[in-house]
């Protein structure tokens, strides 16, 4: 979003290991934890949607060739 999108602020309870991954993956990235918990927002909304088209989501590894299915429940 734009700065003039209308932000709404949200608590949200989260376990020391939950918040230790959050602190990770926004370090990592060199970005903040809001822009890490819209990201990951995004892409459940995008696998969600393609997994009720009837897709499947797949992990491939170039090296081995291996694939795994990932189940969404």
């Amino acid at each position: 979003g734009d700065a003039m999108t209308p932000r709404r602020p949200m608590t949200l309870n989260l376990t020391d290991a939950d918040m230790a991954i959050l602190d990770e993956l926004a370090k990592r990235r060199d970005t903040t934890r809001t822009a890490v918990l819209r990201q990951a927002l995004r892409l459940y909304q995008m696998v969600e949607a393609r997994i009720e088209k009837g897709d499947r989501l797949l992990l491939e590894n170039d090296d081995t060739k291996e694939r795994k299915e990932l189940m969404f429940l």
